[in-house]
């Protein structure tokens, strides 16, 4: 048992409360498994500042400034580093695959909690509230924001083992439920020269959403793929830079809710994590449908008031 919960804003006037309103969904599921939390966060410009690329580093035992030295002897560029609790995010000029790579080369065995232009992940053990304290989470500010809250059942309570799992640029997953083929996809995935850094199985269907986008897929083509492909029982929500989406397995024992209005659309585990959201006395609100891949675009629009 884990919880879920996601928050996409259409109205740019709600991005300063993004943190204040994830911080509160997330808190509410922590009864759903609370020996570790992440978070995802899309356009907090002091986590990812906007025109550069971030990573974001997790349990890496180095001060903040050494770190961006380091990296920027790496790149040949200027590297800000900044550490919100046990993550340290750095950002560069660049893309964020050059950026990946000059971290694995200086530190080849840290844990690479996400990268891209627009998030910044942090994930580790603890409560929900007691990480959401330490990183500051509700004055977080954007237009897009995923979390979960683990109850470890088939790995070990790590920072590795949490989610979101962050793979690709400006990618996220996190998943309730389990993957019973699991075993088999990663060997075919490694086989396929793709590496892993835990035993999860959530970090499978992550990395098998991420090898599908990286070749061209759409998200909604994606996750329709993984519903033929995985056997087991999930609700998976997946993010990106201007996207959000939703799919559960064929038999949907795993409960989520959905809630869409003018200003935002919110997915969680259970409704209670949409209750205090604003205007959610107005909203549509369903349970989705099994195998049924539901998405939202940020629009246009929306996106060039964020940046």
């Amino acid at each position: 048992m884990c919880g879920i919960v996601g928050l996409h804003l259409r109205n740019p006037e709600l991005h300063a409360r993004l943190g204040e309103l994830l911080t509160g969904m997330l808190c509410e599921m922590e009864d759903r498994g609370a020996d570790s939390a992440g978070i995802a966060v899309y356009g907090d410009d002091g986590w990812s500042p906007a025109g550069l690329a971030t990573i974001s580093l997790v349990d890496l035992a180095a001060p903040a400034a050494e770190v961006a030295a380091a990296l920027g002897a790496a790149l040949h560029t200027e590297v800000s580093a900044r550490a919100v609790g046990d993550v340290l995010l750095a950002s560069a000029a660049g893309t964020p695959e050059a950026l990946l790579a000059a971290a694995r080369a200086c530190y080849p065995h840290v844990l690479v909690g996400g990268f891209g232009n627009d998030v910044a992940v942090l994930k580790g053990v603890g409560s929900p509230r007691a990480l959401a304290q330490q990183w500051g989470l509700a004055e977080a500010t954007g237009w897009q924001g995923v979390g979960h809250t683990r109850m470890a059942t088939e790995s070990a309570v790590t920072s590795s083992g949490a989610h979101p799992y962050a793979v690709g640029p400006d990618q996220c997953l996190v998943h309730n439920g389990s993957f019973a083929n699991h075993a088999t996809i990663r060997r075919d995935l490694r086989a396929a020269g793709i590496e892993f850094d835990s035993e999860n199985d959530t970090e499978v269907g992550a990395r098998f959403v991420a090898r599908a986008l990286a070749a061209g897929a759409d998200v909604a083509t994606a996750l329709t793929d993984l519903t033929t492909t995985f056997d087991g029982f999930y609700t998976l929500l997946v993010s990106n830079r201007d996207s959000f989406a939703v799919v559960r397995d064929a038999i949907a024992c795993k409960p989520a809710v959905i809630a869409e209005t003018d200003d935002w659309v919110a997915m969680a585990s259970e409704y209670r994590a949409l209750a205090s959201l604003p205007g959610v006395e107005r909203a549509r609100i369903w349970e989705p449908e099994p195998e049924v891949v539901y998405a939202w675009t940020r629009s246009p629009q929306a996106a060039e008031v964020a940046a």
